[in-house]
This record gives structure tokens, sequence and C-alpha cells, in this order.
């Protein structure tokens, strides 16, 4: 498994992983119906970094890198990750996670928020817990999920200087 950069040739691969997901609108709130090129402006030139999770040559798994607020707040980061359908299960998204704390560190910032994880995500809030991260905010109904209706988003928060590269 490598981590690295994106480029611009990885646009059809992270393209292939946004969308159904995406598309499902069950937990980024992102507009289901985004076009490819929004999507991936979104995903490829607004962040600081992006990087791919390549496993026999093949994108299986990305992430990326933005400032979460400027000015003031410039020291605190956002990410986003997205696991391919088949990849999952696999503890990738852990993965990502920790190669993009030490990358954050690298590229200057001293925090990691999350700023909307759906409490329907219960997966993804457990993991964000084992690894350090603490609820500092809940708010509520803020999502109208497709399935479930209303549910609440949750602010994840890690100050990355405890961290170990």
């Amino acid at each position: 498994m490598q981590i690295r950069l994106a480029k611009a040739s990885d646009a059809d691969g992270i393209w292939a992983l946004l969308q159904p997901v995406f598309r499902a609108g069950d937990t980024y709130a992102i507009d289901p119906t985004i076009s490819r090129e929004d999507a991936l402006t979104y995903w490829l030139d607004l962040p600081a970094a992006t990087y791919v999770l390549e496993q026999a040559g093949a994108i299986v798994s990305t992430y990326y890198i933005k400032t979460n607020q400027q000015g003031g707040g410039s020291h605190v980061c956002n990410c986003g990750y997205i696991v391919g359908e088949a990849a999952r299960g696999q503890g990738l998204a852990a993965q990502m996670c920790r190669a993009s704390q030490v990358q954050a560190r690298a590229l200057g910032y001293r925090a990691m928020q999350f700023n909307f994880v759906l409490a329907s995500n219960a997966g993804a809030v457990k993991l964000w817990h084992r690894l350090g991260y603490k609820t500092v905010g809940t708010i509520p109904k803020a999502f109208d999920h497709p399935k479930r209706g209303f549910v609440d988003a949750y602010v994840m928060y890690l100050w990355l200087d405890a961290v170990a590269d």
C-alpha cells in the first residue's frame, strides 16, 4: 500500500471513488448531483494537498487536507477521506487519518477539525474517537439524510502536537 500526493492524471481514479459516495448523499454535505468537474475541483484543486492510496497500481482511497479557516484560524486544518467500496474493512481510513496528521503537521497545521461528522456515520465517529478526536460540539438535525431524515452532525477536534510522527 502506497500513500502519495495526487496528480492531475489521477482524476479518473479519484472520480471513481467520489462519484458513488457523493451520489449516495448520506455521508458528505455535498450536492448529490455535483458535476465531475466541480467534484474534482473541490477534492483536488481547493485543498492544500490531496493524497491517494494505491494498491496493486489502482487508487483505492483518497483524502485531502485544507485550511479550515483563514487568518487567526489558519493553524487548524480539515480533512476529508473516502475509501472505495472494494477496499473497505481493511483499516485504510485509520491509516489515512494517521498519515494525514503527520502530513498536516509538516504543512504547518497545529490542529485538525472535522466540521460535519454525521451521527449516523457510527463507524467514522467510533474511529475518530479511537484516534484521539474529541467531539466538541453537536449541531442538532444539521443534515437531511436520504433514509434517516434529519440527523445530528458533530464537530470533532484534535490538537496535533500530541500526535507522534
